[in-house]
């Protein structure tokens, strides 16, 4: 039986997130610096990764739909990781990791709470980028910055047809572009200097 468009969509967004952030993660270990990587962008986006991966689950949906997060989540503490190491605040780890485990708890000790999370996260992906944004802007260097991309704007109008989550992919989508943008505006006149 060949698979349907739906499937390939799932598939093509689970084989780019098992490698997003791998470009990063290579290009800080082999500079040995975090330079042009935001702390807190790697925070907020750690934050809407976990409150939207805690969504999906609280409400049951199917596990395509969701899959890719806990490869990214992985990929982003490697990178916070890395970013506390070359920063000399590895001290903070244990603090993240115990605010981020708690967090994970407490969204659903209430239906309102993972709903109301869930309305935030969009906001706090969306500062987690314009943090990054500002983190560019300041450097003026891309340094360690990824400039790869993706979205789940198809499989999400698909198989949940969850608007909270679809304005989320789409507002993400957008300024994922700009960071894009921005990165590769830095690159080039890097080139040039």
């Amino acid at each position: 039986m060949a698979p349907t468009v739906l499937e390939l969509a799932h598939w093509s967004t689970w084989a780019v997130c098992a490698v997003v952030k791998l470009p990063q993660l290579a290009a800080v270990l082999a500079a040995g610096s975090a330079r042009g990587v935001s702390v807190g962008s790697v925070l907020l986006e750690l934050a809407g990764f976990l409150v939207f991966l805690r969504y999906q689950i609280y409400y049951g949906y199917p596990l395509q739909t969701y899959l890719e997060y806990p490869i990214i989540i992985a990929q982003d503490v490697i990178l916070l990781l890395l970013i506390l190491r070359f920063s000399g605040n590895m001290k903070q780890a244990l603090f993240y990791a115990v605010t981020f485990w708690g967090g994970w708890y407490v969204l659903t000790l209430r239906k309102w709470i993972i709903d109301l999370a869930m309305n935030l996260c969009t906001f706090i992906s969306a500062a987690s980028k314009l943090a990054q944004l500002r983190c560019l802007w300041q450097t003026k260097d891309s340094g360690q910055v990824s400039a790869l991309t993706w979205t789940r704007i198809f499989t999400t109008v698909m198989t949940t047809n969850d608007l909270a989550v679809l304005i989320r992919f789409i507002i993400m989508l957008i300024l994922n572009i700009w960071v894009t943008a921005t990165i590769l505006h830095y690159r080039k006149i890097k080139k040039t200097d």
